[in-house]
């Protein structure tokens, strides 16, 4: 028995020594499901009770898309003398470590394999440490008198105070916010009543995601802060997931590749409304950069994993970009997926700010979708002390905090039905263009509709 467990260890750390090593990442897309062990008629061997409660709830069908990635092409994959980084089962993917490219050529003339791509070269020099944490973090000041503190104005623009008053503000709700860390979120004494119901890196599992980059915490600030007369955020009493798929230290596909990977765990613990604000257009290998004509909802794979979020019962919440002030100007994948919310950027007067990347999208669907604050909106630091922030990045959590209430208030809707509900409450629905969208939405106005036509 002591024989087996140290082969065991000795194997891992054969495996552990191969991804360390290797310099390239290559995404293999297979052709079916044939060989799974999965039946659509037993969901519950494969996703959790609350993603097939979700299902039910919304009258969605449960499909092949829901099937694990077939084991016996992995285990076929993994055969080759690669090491196996993640798998995506809605595109079915699988996204592999290597350094010998003759052995990635053999994987490509596997049977069950529909194509090949490079999506992750190693960056010279390796990966550049992050700053260290701090270990005593402020307690930022208050504001008397003054319920939502510094977070008045961003919610007030589009009347979420309304939906917290009549007391929706996000119980029960489950919120995945994917970004690049969140660096110091566990020791900042104004987000300590926040609730976390866990993290994962989807990077490397092996890191410490409070110890990286600092902008996933202060997305995650505008949405999860409740200090009255501090700061409180658009869903303070909403529960929250904080996963990492970014990696701030280079750009490359395969960042897309781990976002996909996130999304579905995000779906298989039940999560309700997701938060993205990252977005890719360039990469390190120029070679892969986009064009105008491939923001179709359809090219990237960001782009397609997020265009199956609401035909699982979540709706995704996605950051504009901001390209608005120089040569590219557009929306940035994810943000071009169909059945999503894109938001761009205005002030806290609802004046578009010049920054927030502009639509529509290559097959001419009304991008973004909706805006929100994102100049100067008031967002929580590493340090802990209240802070300013400029972009989409922070439009789109400021908004998916209130979507997040609306749907608590209006639990019968589907996730198609709760987006289209945003888009028609908008002060430009009527006349919806490629800067604006449908305007800033009016989140009490959108209740108030529910009831109406319910």
């Amino acid at each position: 028995m002591r024989r087996m467990v140290i082969g065991m260890v000795f194997a891992l750390s054969i495996l552990s020594a191969q991804a360390q090593q290797d310099t390239l990442k290559y995404r293999i897309c297979l052709k079916d499901k044939a060989a799974t062990e999965y039946r659509l008629d037993k969901p519950e061997a494969y996703l959790s009770a609350k993603a097939i409660e979700r299902r039910k709830r919304q009258g969605l069908a449960i499909d092949s898309t829901d099937l694990p990635v077939c084991a016996q092409y992995v285990d076929a994959i993994r055969q080759k003398g690669v090491h196996v980084v993640l798998t995506g089962k809605w595109e079915n993917f699988v996204t592999v470590s290597c350094n010998d490219t003759a052995t990635i050529g053999r994987i490509a003339s596997l049977p069950f394999v529909r194509s090949v791509e490079k999506v992750w070269t190693r960056p010279a020099g390796g990966k550049r440490g992050d700053a260290q944490r701090d270990s005593l973090i402020n307690r930022p000041d208050s504001l008397p008198g003054q319920y939502y503190g510094a977070g008045e104005a961003q919610i007030r623009l589009s009347q979420g105070d309304k939906l917290h008053e009549a007391g929706f503000r996000g119980q029960g709700m489950t919120v995945a916010v994917i970004d690049a860390g969140y660096h110091n979120a566990d020791r900042i004494t104004a987000l300590a009543n926040a609730k976390v119901l866990g993290t994962k890196d989807f990077v490397n599992a092996s890191e410490d995601t409070y110890a990286e980059q600092k902008h996933g915490m202060m997305v995650w600030s505008c949405m999860a802060m409740n200090r009255p007369e501090v700061m409180v955020g658009t869903a303070p009493e909403a529960s929250y997931w904080l996963l990492r798929s970014e990696d701030d230290y280079s750009e490359h596909l395969v960042e897309q590749d781990q976002w996909a990977a996130a999304v579905e765990f995000a779906d298989s613990v039940g999560v309700d409304v997701i938060n993205t604000s990252l977005g890719y257009y360039t990469f390190d290998d120029a070679s892969k950069n986009y064009t105008y004509r491939q923001l179709d909802g359809r090219y990237a794979l960001m782009s397609r994993q997020a265009s199956h979020i609401a035909d699982k019962g979540m709706v995704l919440v996605c950051s504009a970009g901001n390209s608005g002030d120089d040569s590219w100007k557009k929306i940035t994948p994810p943000a071009d997926a169909e059945n999503v919310l894109t938001v761009g950027a205005v002030n806290k007067a609802g004046v578009l700010a010049t920054f927030s990347s502009v639509g529509n999208t290559a097959d001419n669907r009304i991008k973004p979708d909706v805006v929100a604050v994102g100049y100067k909106a008031d967002v929580v630091g590493t340090d802990g002390n209240l802070t300013k922030a400029n972009g989409t990045s922070f439009a789109s959590p400021i908004l998916c905090g209130m979507v997040t209430c609306l749907w608590q208030a209006c639990p019968t809707l589907t996730a198609k039905q709760l987006i289209e509900l945003v888009r028609r409450s908008g002060d430009r629905a009527e006349w919806p263009d490629n800067i604006y969208g449908y305007g800033v939405p009016d989140m009490w106005k959108a209740y108030q509709m529910y009831l109406k036509e319910k």
